[in-house]
């Protein structure tokens, strides 16, 4: 039985048997001589990339924590110096800005929604408007509908078009119950917290964002 007398280092190469070997996708050792030349460069440009990007996303991660410490501990003078008790995390969205107006911080808090079986109820009573308007029911409000619910995948809510229902007006007593009932079907899960930030050269220029977002840069 073959065995590895060493363990794979970062250029993935293990010696099996006195014979230097990669394993492949099935997780069978084959020896280097064996794999062609450009798979052995395309695996070491991808071990070379994925080095770099841990170590972003490992920094980027330190600066996250290193920015709520930061800003945790300004709340928390900001607390004593009006008086306040210990609050723990400050909740709710917020703005930190330098004295020369050039540079900020945002922190905004989404909060997760989720929606219970009440939706359903909605969306036969909708179902029910627009079958019965048939003619005259607009072509832009079925095609809100159909995106709300998107029928083309059972069980997949677009929450945007859901909410973009509760902007629709109507007289019909079913749509409004229909309304009603998805607001009863809102369930905040949690929140999300997102860091922005922004600067500008002058304080007449408009913002510009410090992107870290990779797909954004």
């Amino acid at each position: 039985m073959e065995t590895a007398t060493e363990a794979a280092t970062t250029d993935g190469v293990t010696i099996v048997a006195g014979q230097p070997c990669m394993r492949d996708a099935k997780g069978r050792w084959t020896p280097l001589e064996l794999i062609k030349p450009q798979h052995k460069l395309e695996d070491e440009t991808v071990r070379k990339i994925m080095g770099h990007a841990r170590a972003l996303s490992a920094q980027v991660g330190r600066f996250r924590g290193h920015t709520a410490t930061d800003l945790g501990e300004f709340d928390a003078i900001l607390d004593q110096e009006y008086g306040g008790r210990p609050r723990g995390a400050v909740k709710g969205n917020r703005t930190y800005q330098t004295i020369d107006g050039l540079m900020k911080v945002q922190v905004q808090v989404a909060d997760l929604i989720d929606f219970g079986p009440e939706l359903q109820i909605a969306k036969e009573l909708i179902d029910e408007c627009l079958n019965e308007w048939a003619v005259d029911a607009m072509p832009e409000i079925r095609a809100v509908v159909t995106r709300a619910f998107n029928t083309d995948r059972p069980g997949q809510i677009n929450r945007a078009d859901v909410f973009m229902l509760l902007r629709l007006d109507s007289q019909d007593a079913r749509w409004k119950r229909a309304q009603d009932a998805i607001r009863d079907a809102m369930r905040v899960v949690g929140s999300k917290e997102y860091l922005r930030f922004y600067e500008r050269d002058r304080p007449d220029a408009r913002w510009r964002a410090v992107t870290i977002d990779l797909a954004k840069a």
